[in-house]
């Protein structure tokens, strides 16, 4: 089997190109850089070069594919996120059907059921609903959890002011490692045996804000660190004093918002997947905690 890998060598991508590649399978493995070029050739897989956001490139690089897997790349300006995604998501569509590709994994997350409310996965809602409606398309759909790698962005915060937080954190929170969502991926694109559209939900541990404090804080020798769930206006400022522009602060309050109330992760609560096999302890001591010693 033949599969196309977009989002390059990041957290997801190289990953599940390795367990692809030792499976006998042939991969290219979409950047958007040249300088991945030759890191992604060491791995065994074809590279093409280009941006996702150019129709004709998506159409050259998905040729040849039994199937691929799907990520919306980060956008360096962040304007118009929404209409980023959608127009990113329309690019792999008219790849998918150029090459008469019957199989597709997409790179979702909690909280697209939702629709509007859910900031920055807003745009992923209408990816599925998209792939959805394309005749003779198999779309799996992984929606991981909060991925704990997000959690690197505390510690500034605990070293600046001595603990961690966002406007959320009271009620539990699904964390996702990246290693178990590539796991999951493997899994899908190697067995193909989905049909029509499907979701399945992927995550590693389930904490509170004040539990995640302590584990993390615990790893880095401050066991009392607090987690400190701010106001909304109080996130926002945090946010755009970080470096995020109006737009991104104000998208991932609101998501902070939906976390809060719990409809970010209704429909995962109700559907919750077997655990993965990273923990929160295993993340603080092995990642957490160099990158905050480092």
């Amino acid at each position: 089997m033949h599969y196309v890998i977009t989002g390059s060598t990041g957290h997801t991508g190289k990953a599940i190109t390795e367990g692809l590649i030792k499976g006998g399978h042939t991969v290219t493995v979409v950047t958007s850089k040249p300088a991945n070029k030759a890191a992604i050739e060491a791995l065994g897989a074809q590279a093409a070069v280009g941006s996702v956001d150019d129709a004709d490139f998506t159409k050259q690089a998905f040729a040849n594919a039994d199937a691929v897997y799907l990520l919306i790349p980060g956008k360096g300006d962040a304007v118009g996120w929404r209409a980023f995604q959608n127009r990113i998501i329309d690019s792999y569509i008219a790849a998918i059907q150029a090459n008469d590709i019957r199989f597709a994994v997409l790179l979702s997350s909690v909280g697209a059921h939702m629709g509007n409310g859910a900031g920055p996965v807003d745009g992923l809602h209408d990816a599925e609903k998209k792939l959805s409606q394309v005749p003779g398309l198999n779309t799996k759909s992984l929606r991981p959890s909060y991925f704990m790698y997000n959690l690197f962005g505390m510690i500034g915060m605990v070293k600046g002011m001595g603990g961690m937080g966002s406007n959320f954190g009271d009620g539990p929170i699904a964390l996702t490692h990246t290693s178990d969502i590539a796991e999951v991926a493997i899994q899908e694109l190697a067995n193909l045996d989905f049909t029509g559209f499907r979701v399945r939900y992927i995550a590693s541990d389930e904490r509170t804000g004040s539990e995640i404090a302590r584990v993390l804080g615990t790893a880095i020798g401050k066991p009392e660190t607090p987690w400190i769930v701010f106001s909304d206006e109080q996130n926002k400022q945090g946010l755009l004093q970080a470096g995020f522009d109006e737009e991104m602060a104000e998208e991932y309050t609101k998501m902070g918002q939906a976390l809060r109330d719990g409809r970010m992760q209704s429909d995962y609560m109700e559907n919750k997947p077997v655990f993965g096999k990273v923990k929160l302890e295993e993340f603080a001591k092995h990642e957490f905690a160099p990158a905050f010693n480092g």
